[in-house]
């Protein structure tokens, strides 16, 4: 058994058959004076066995609903720390590139020579100190979202080039998504991970709920916060859902209040819609 996870054991029905079991041997050992006592302990007895029977069933319905109840917080719990562990490693890929890019500056820089050597130290300082700044804020938030132990595999860290290719793989399911990417300037590299998370988990969803139907992805600034937008067309006819785990936009909600950010998610005049802030200032 997974470590933590509920567990279910009833003994409501081995309490409800010894009780049946006792009644059973007192009305056999009991003796009875003619047949009107006959058929008032029949009566007593039916009556008996049917609230026993009652009382058994009902209290295993409430025994299993909280056990359901628990195993869903559960599950819940352990998607969330799953989500957080793969965002520490996404930002421990961020904070090495980060480190990497200021030592091979500082070394360029560094052989140089000459008057063109001075110009080049002046911008390898400005690019070294921008560097650092991103990288520290990257660390910061690694360090806010890492609360498990154990370690996640690593994986090449997605930024906003990589939306098209979660669009065009989101088509090649059977959507029908296009993808509207305005001008937001410099992003950090978390959110750009985060923008990416929430864009491929919305079209996840649209393709098992809704089915090949349209959807619109949109990417935006609104002064210090990027706004993502993910619409679909509403579900097609006579489409049956195929529903998932359920816990994908828990994770993602937990993945978005990691950087302190927002998710909105529900039905909008029959369509569904996805909708995420981030906050992110552009730098100066």
């Amino acid at each position: 058994m997974e470590s933590g996870r509920p567990s279910w054991r009833s003994r409501v029905w081995a309490a409800a058959l010894t009780v049946l079991g006792v009644l059973a041997l007192l009305l056999t050992t009991t003796g009875v004076d003619g047949p009107r006592a006959g058929r008032a302990v029949a009566a007593v007895a039916v009556v008996l066995t049917v609230a026993v029977v009652g009382w058994a069933a009902a209290r295993t319905r409430a025994q299993r609903r909280r056990y359901e109840e628990e195993l869903a917080a559960w599950a819940a719990e352990r998607a969330a720390q799953t989500e957080r562990l793969r965002i520490a490693a996404d930002l421990h890929d961020l904070v090495s590139h980060g480190l990497g890019l200021i030592t091979i500056r500082a070394a360029a820089a560094r052989s140089l020579r000459g008057p063109e050597g001075e110009a080049e130290r002046g911008n390898a300082l400005a690019d070294i100190e921008r560097t650092s700044r991103e990288t520290t804020t990257e660390l910061r938030r690694m360090l806010g979202v890492l609360r498990a132990p154990g370690a996640a595999p690593l994986r090449p860290a997605e930024t906003l080039a990589d939306l098209p290719a979660i669009v065009t793989a989101a088509n090649a399911a059977g959507l029908t998504a296009s993808l509207h990417l305005d001008e937001v300037g410099d992003v950090s590299a978390g959110t750009q991970l985060t923008v990416c998370a929430v864009v491929r988990e919305a079209l996840n969803n649209t393709v098992r709920h809704a089915g090949p139907v349209r959807a619109r992805v949109s990417v935006r600034r609104a002064a210090a916060t990027i706004v993502v937008d993910v619409e679909d067309s509403g579900p097609r006819d006579g489409w049956r859902p195929q529903p998932g785990a359920g816990h994908g936009l828990d994770a993602l909600r937990a993945r978005v209040a990691a950087l302190g950010g927002t998710l909105h998610t529900g039905p909008v005049a029959g369509r569904f819609r996805v909708a995420a802030h981030l906050p992110d200032r552009p730098s100066r």
